[in-house]
């Protein structure tokens, strides 16, 4: 049987409203996914919250911290970093659904708080850092590796040994394209 790190036992904080216990604790939490980002598996998350007990229920406040990696909206890079959600949320033996979560009469399963407070942490747009400006459109195409060091290929255009950069091969069907002018138009 597999013991599961988020089920804090509080038996003892419910028979005393008021009491508080700190719990800090890093352990790998599977399947935390946005379409922009990730946590990576096996990698902890560090759950550092202090449990108070209520009358009727257990309230967690602290932090939760997650390492995640994604890709840059600008350059697409590759981006890992870390990103810290407070929490503060309520335990009650009959939840609200949306609300608080649910806890028992001996413990509480944080689990669903911490995956929550995750989700939500991290970037729907990362960004590798605020100097990063991104791909340059005035060079595209992209030079080739191997031609990147002053090496270039014999399909330079005129436009391109010149040194001005080249335009984008899709919209070269466009420069065939002459329109009549209205003086032309009798």
């Amino acid at each position: 049987m597999s013991t599961r790190p988020l089920v804090v036992p509080i038996a003892e904080l419910r028979r005393r409203p008021g009491s508080r216990r700190r719990f800090t604790e890093r352990v790998p939490v599977a399947g935390l996914a946005i379409t922009t980002a990730l946590v990576p598996d096996g990698a902890d998350v560090l759950v550092d919250v202090e449990l108070e007990a209520l009358s009727t229920g257990i309230v967690a406040t602290g932090s939760v911290t997650v390492p995640w990696e994604g890709d840059c909206r600008r350059c697409l890079a590759s981006v890992r970093a870390e990103t810290r959600a407070d929490v503060k949320e309520v335990f009650e033996p009959h939840p609200v659904e949306g609300e608080t979560y649910p806890c028992g009469d001996d413990t509480v399963d944080l689990e669903p708080m911490v995956r929550d407070a995750a989700l939500l942490a991290l970037p729907l747009a990362p960004l590798c850092g605020p100097e990063c400006r991104g791909p340059a459109p005035e060079l595209f195409p992209a030079v080739p590796a191997g031609e990147a060091d002053g090496a270039r290929s014999d399909e330079a255009t005129d436009d391109e040994s010149a040194g001005e950069p080249g335009g984008d091969p899709r919209w070269a069907a466009l420069s065939e394209l002459h329109f009549d002018s209205d003086d032309d138009r009798g």
